[in-house]
């Protein structure tokens, strides 16, 4: 055995005593102690092992449920919190919601031509046909149940609700109101209001307000409900529970958004929930700056009351020498009416005047603060990584160089992405599907086999979600690589065209625009704008050369 690892081993009080007694027993005693300390320090550390470092670190490993269900009421209300009240925890949320939803995540319906056995022109019209109608419901407030916001907006409530609580519901019932078109309606729930009816223990089957099957399915949510027509609050609920799925559609009725991280997990965390203690920390110690530099810049000014040199024949304590030791009785000068009293204030350009023995000490606290914008940006690192946010994105610092700054917009990119494919699988697509239903239901699109046959259906609903570009940091640059990329057959037009629109544009509209506009060129004499041209040239050049001269 190598010498490095040998184990070195105390010989107790105990050992001592076995070995007077029987050295033969006190000896094994000793190499079996020793041979099970030298197993335990192999292989990984782990916690409640010998090492100084483990000590007092004992975790439990729990089920998804036990591990996050319990802890859920206090993770989101310290979510919410530093959302509120601290920038740090605001800036990658909102970040979030700008580049993953922006202004909504537009639908591209992209259906199966072949399988559908379509021709490229009657594929394109069904498609415009069908955005126009989709488009005509999710732009108007009437999609959603409570008329607050239209379909666009509520994607982006459900995004931000996610984050915030870490997880949302979303409801879809059928309400026809006059005017409607669709009777097709969202409801957006707060993760708060899903939970066990009468808040009872949880179960296997039961737990957090989703009851499953045998398998682990979500079959039927319970929501808790207050009565409006209550004037004050008074904490009392009332439960319904809704079915996942409908009985004669076979569609779900209610969306559960959530980001899962372990299996049989049934609850989302909030995406603040691994770094609330740091951000809390960091905000405890950003505030104790800011109330230091405040009082840094006080000027402040305590009066000191010297000693009299000697005490005068008729000295009254309390009263200034100048008084000559008098008292009237009611008087002037009487040192508990309040006339004679001096008020001393700090102010602008203040002169205050002091009695004769009195004097001035200047107060003058040092409190360094050179040292917190380093640290601060140090912890706003790693918290950053934790939350797969470049720092130079969630602070907005883009202040290295252009290779730096694309490569950090480059790898927040990357999470973005993946969030806005979840939300367009679980929220958009879904939400899609139930329109389409409706829609194919009372013959305003026509969908051959849409109902009875799965396979036509999924065609039929071949859709993107179309969301805010990457935007560019140098244009010239970013540019010519989208042409070398097209040229080079690696890239299509409309993709280079929707990386590079901040809302996501319409390609084929902005084509057709353009054709009219090169039309409309052609169409006329071009001449006057050449002279007018060439003038402008002209004029610049003079005045390039006067300014060389």
């Amino acid at each position: 055995m190598n010498n490095n690892n040998k184990v070195p081993i105390r010989i107790n009080l105990l050992d001592r005593f076995i070995c007077g007694i029987s050295p033969k027993l006190g000896i094994s005693r000793i190499r079996s102690r020793a041979a099970l300390q030298w197993m335990g320090e192999s292989g990984y550390i782990t916690p409640g092992s010998s090492r100084r470092s483990m000590r007092g670190y004992n975790p439990s490993a729990l089920s998804p449920d036990q591990d996050t269900i319990p802890k859920l009421k206090v993770l989101r209300a310290g979510s919410r919190d530093l959302y509120c009240n601290t920038p740090g925890a605001t800036a990658p949320i909102r970040r979030y919601r700008t580049n993953v939803i922006g202004c909504g995540l537009a639908l591209r319906s992209q259906v199966n031509r072949k399988l559908l056995g379509l021709t490229d022109e009657k594929a394109d019209d069904w498609q415009r046909n069908t955005e126009r109608e989709f488009h005509s419901w999710a732009n108007t407030q009437d999609c959603d149940l409570t008329r607050t916001q239209n379909f666009y907006e509520l994607t982006g409530l459900a995004f931000l609700s996610t984050m915030l609580s870490g997880d949302v519901f979303a409801a879809l019932p059928r309400i026809k109101r006059p005017g409607d078109i669709y009777p097709l309606k969202i409801k957006l729930i707060e993760a708060d209001d899903c939970c066990n009816p009468n808040n009872i223990m949880d179960t296997n089957k039961l737990a957090g307000g989703i009851e499953v099957d045998s398998n682990g399915a979500p079959i039927r949510y319970y929501f808790r409900t207050v009565n409006s027509q209550d004037t004050v609050f008074t904490g009392i609920y009332t439960w319904t529970d809704v079915p996942v799925f409908g009985n004669r559609s076979g569609l779900r009725q209610v969306l559960h958004l959530f980001d899962r991280e372990r299996p049989a997990q049934r609850r989302g965390t909030p995406m603040l929930a691994p770094v609330i203690e740091q951000l809390k920390q960091l905000t405890r110690y950003s505030l104790a700056e800011i109330d230091a530099a405040i009082l840094n810049s006080f000027f402040t000014v305590f009066v000191k009351t010297l000693p009299p040199i000697g005490l005068q024949p008729g000295f009254i304590p309390g009263v200034p020498p100048t008084l000559g030791g008098t008292l009237i009785p009611g008087g002037p000068d009487t040192p508990t009416n309040p006339a004679d009293e001096k008020v001393y204030e700090m102010g602008r350009a203040t002169i205050n005047e002091l009695d004769p023995n009195q004097s001035i000490e200047l107060a003058d606290p040092k409190h360094p603060v050179s040292g917190f914008d380093t640290f601060f940006t140090a912890f706003m690192k790693q918290i950053s990584a934790s939350l797969e946010v470049p720092f130079e994105v969630v602070m907005l610092h883009f202040t290295s160089s252009y290779s730096a700054s694309r490569a950090a917009l480059l790898e927040a990119w990357r999470s973005f992405i993946y969030r806005r494919f979840f939300m367009a699988r679980n929220f958009c697509q879904p939400i899609f599907t139930h329109f389409m239903y409706d829609a194919v239901l009372s013959g305003r699109i026509s969908a051959p086999g849409f109902l009875s046959d799965p396979a036509i259906r999924q065609a039929w609903l071949g859709s993107a979600w179309i969301g805010p570009g990457k935007g560019m940091i140098d244009p010239l640059k970013e540019v010519k690589a989208a042409r070398m990329k097209i040229d080079s057959r690696l890239s299509t037009h409309e993709d280079e065209y929707l990386q590079m629109q901040e809302t996501g544009g319409d390609w084929e509209g902005s084509m057709n625009r353009l054709s009219r506009e090169e039309a409309f060129l052609s169409s006329i004499d071009l001449t006057k704008l050449d002279f007018v041209e060439n003038m402008a040239e002209n004029n610049n050049d003079n005045d390039g050369n006067k300014e060389n001269e």
